[in-house]
């Protein structure tokens, strides 16, 4: 089943792959001893975590707060407050009457435990310090819309909607399952006597030393036809679009060549930190490697993909088989996980969809680390829930991860926020939110479209019952 566009009424972005835990319900969060404040309705302070926080207030408050969840910090790095996108979402917010809340979370890299309580505590803490509000939306993008999500099917009587943009709604299980998927073709077919170590990293350097070979190998491969072929095979099992960042033009459908060039380029970003050392860290958290390819089809899971035909021509102009490469996946050693580490996560980072508040999710479709069908997976999941009617979700034409503009931002925010207040969705057309998007800030793009991803690759969720053998 391959990606379905409709044609545009209107035509007018590496953040993060993200996972985060189910969080024990929220306690009110105690006076910091560490606020500033400053004129303007703006208050930083520290929650007992140690997690900072940020509150920004308008002159004439509309009675909406909106709860912002930041994406993926690596660990070690900078990690201050954020209540939201960017500094233009913000003034837009600010000057519409919006409230704004938002933490930093207590500990950067893959805060399994901390993000949620930490981000309920700043909730509680602008009730304390600004009021209660008459609304209360969450919303996050990438690593913040797993974030979002979680609050939003397990602490839904804390809001009364939410908004995840480009945010990894597979879950951390299919997520971690799916970044092993390109690594092991590459491996197998590029290095297949390497050794490199995809999972159970003994630590840090481990995990360096691993991403540097492979990457090696994944740069030799690209000067040759056949290596390009194969390149292009274990982009398709991770989904990666063959137009995925916005600084470079479109390839045309059937530039097969100019396609590879883009999936090679985020293969590279693959490797070099999310599929090693972001995933050592994930491991060490969990206690294990939370990921296995036994009893996985590959063949099966090409033929699904939206790159098939691709990878066919490029394998034809390779004058390889494809056949005979798809066989070496199937016959190669399989990776199996530690169970606990997949209890750890099926428990924490992996999703049930049964919704009680309305959510919107909207999404790139030329994303490549968080590829667009994570909204297949979701779907997937609230729909055998039976909870469809409270989920819409929407796709922005553009290349990149969360390379929203301001406009569509917007029109995200005033749709969720609607349906909150009139209890219907109404019209969630890609015309309507594109005008919406117009209506809110003429001035960026409104690139929303009519667009049905094909399915996820390896979906999972916490009632699925597949599970490591």
């Amino acid at each position: 089943m391959h990606e379905i566009r409709t044609p545009m009424r209107t035509v007018t972005g590496l953040a993060a792959l993200v996972l985060i835990a189910a969080a024990s319900p929220s306690t009110a969060a105690s006076p910091s001893t560490a606020v500033s404040r400053t004129p303007g309705g703006h208050v930083e302070g520290t929650l007992p975590s140690g997690a900072a926080y940020v509150i920004d207030t308008p002159g004439h408050w509309n009675g909406t707060v909106l709860l912002f969840s930041h994406g993926y910090r690596p660990a070690g790095s900078p990690n201050p407050a954020q209540n939201a996108p960017d500094d233009q979402v913000k003034k837009e917010l600010l000057g519409e009457g919006y409230a704004l809340v938002g933490s930093s979370y207590a500990t950067t890299g893959w805060a399994a435990e901390q993000a949620v309580p930490d981000q309920l505590d700043a909730l509680d803490t602008f009730t304390t310090k600004v009021g209660k509000a008459r609304r209360t939306l969450a919303w996050g993008e990438s690593y913040g819309g797993l974030v979002t999500t979680t609050i939003a099917e397990r602490h839904a009587e804390r809001i009364d909607g939410s908004l995840s943009m480009c945010g990894l709604v597979q879950g951390g299980v299919a997520n971690w399952n799916s970044t092993l998927d390109p690594v092991f073709a590459l491996r197998t077919l590029l290095a297949p006597d390497s050794g490199v170590r995809l999972t159970g990293f003994t630590g840090e350097a481990d995990a360096r030393n691993a991403a540097d070979r492979l990457g090696g190998v994944l740069t030799q491969g690209q000067s040759t036809p056949t290596g390009r072929a194969r390149i292009a095979l274990a982009a398709a099992l991770h989904a990666v679009p063959g137009w995925n960042d916005p600084k470079q033009p479109r390839p045309a459908p059937d530039d097969y060549p100019a396609q590879q060039a883009n999936q090679y380029a985020a293969l590279t970003g693959l490797v070099q930190a999310p599929a090693f050392s972001w995933r050592q860290e994930a491991e060490q958290r969990a206690g294990g490697s939370m990921s296995w390819n036994t009893g996985v089809d590959y063949s099966a899971m090409l033929a699904r993909s939206s790159q098939y035909k691709e990878v066919k021509a490029l394998y034809k102009t390779a004058g390889r088989s494809l056949r005979a490469d798809l066989n070496a996946l199937a016959a190669a050693p399989r990776i199996k996980a530690d169970p606990s580490a997949v209890r750890y996560m099926t428990r924490n980072v992996a999703f049930t969809g049964r919704l009680t508040k309305p959510q919107l999710t909207i999404h790139t479709t030329g994303d490549a680390l968080i590829p667009v069908r994570a909204e297949s997976a979701y779907r997937d999941t609230v729909t055998a829930a039976g909870r469809t009617p409270l989920l819409r979700q929407a796709y922005v034409d553009n290349a990149g991860h969360c390379t929203f503009s301001t406009a569509e931002q917007l029109a995200a925010v005033h749709t969720t926020e609607r349906r909150v207040t009139t209890g219907r969705w109404g019209d969630t057309s890609a015309a309507a939110l594109n005008a919406e998007a117009r209506h809110s800030d003429p001035t960026t793009a409104a690139r929303y479209e009519g667009f049905r991803p094909g399915p996820y690759p390896r979906p999972f969720d916490r009632p699925d019952p597949r599970r490591p053998r």
